[in-house]
């Protein structure tokens, strides 16, 4: 529902009274995410609000297990390489997690193309995952029309590491040498620090769905080359702040994720600690009558 209303926000482009063409896709032009998800639902029902659906399940389900299977075997040969196998420190974490998203990507995008096609079709041009797929091949691209927007999907790998990184940051500002966080710190954190690497990844992420989306039809069914040009579109017609449009509902949906992901995490990790701890003094308290003896 958050990604619809996202996607639709930032493919429009604002029509000038000037502009022969449609500059975007669908008429209808939104002024906030309220208002894109109230004329969504006028035109197209509550339905309307999870048009591909489908593909946005497929898609989160096939990245995150193509992303989890390369992360294990990049990171076995990593362990692999070593004289002494060691684990890898907290960079070498990240950098084999970049090389791991950004394989996962190559095999994922596809579903990733579909599903952003169809959240962006017309109401009187719906069509299935399939179909739109096909749409896809038969356009000018062809069959590499599916992997559009994979350089900018892949340059994206870099926001988990911004969000770390910005995590740890903020944990040393906010809460210095506190080692147990509760779950309110953690999941304020986790929340802050995904906003903070959404508003700096925000253009390529809005180039990128351009990029997937159908052509507009000022461009006369011509097909953006690279997010470059996506991004000279968006400023030549609506100016630079337009690259953040999307940026609500964006923030919204990664805010609930990562906050959640790190609530989580920081719980298992403190629970772990625990079981330790208490591993560690039923062992000591089993030697103690020993000693004395």
């Amino acid at each position: 529902m958050i990604r619809r209303v996202k996607t639709r926000l930032q493919v429009q482009v604002k029509r000038k009274s000037t502009d022969p063409e449609p500059l975007t896709i669908n008429d209808v032009h939104y002024t906030s995410s309220l208002d894109a998800f109230r004329k969504i639902v006028e035109d197209e029902g509550f339905a309307g609000l999870y048009s591909g659906i489908n593909g946005s399940l497929l898609g989160v389900s096939s990245t995150n297990f193509a992303y989890f299977y390369w992360y294990s075997v990049v990171r076995s040969l990593y362990i692999s390489s070593q004289t002494v196998p060691k684990s890898p420190g907290t960079i070498m974490e990240l950098s084999l997690g970049a090389v791991a998203g950004a394989v996962a990507q190559i095999f994922t995008i596809p579903v990733s193309v579909v599903t952003t096609r169809q959240q962006t079709q017309p109401k009187g041009d719906k069509k299935g995952l399939l179909d739109t797929g096909r749409e896809v091949v038969d356009s000018d691209d062809g069959w590499p029309g599916l992997w559009r927007g994979l350089k900018a999907s892949l340059v994206l790998v870099v926001n988990p590491a911004i969000t770390y990184g910005a995590y740890q940051r903020l944990r040393e500002i906010l809460f210095p040498g506190k080692t147990n966080l509760r779950p309110w710190e953690s999941f304020f954190l986790g929340a802050a620090s995904k906003a903070l690497a959404t508003a700096v990844t925000q253009p390529l992420i809005v180039a990128k769905v351009g990029l997937q989306s159908r052509p507009p039809p000022a461009r006369q069914g011509k097909p953006f080359k690279s997010f470059i040009e996506v991004m000279l579109y968006i400023i030549e017609h609506e100016g630079p702040l337009a690259l953040f449009k999307g940026l609500a509902p964006q923030i919204t949906k990664g805010i609930l994720v990562q906050g959640l992901l790190m609530m989580t995490k920081e719980r298992f990790r403190n629970t772990q600690l625990q079981k330790a701890a208490a591993v560690a003094t039923a062992q000591v308290n089993k030697a103690l009558p020993v000693l004395s003896k």
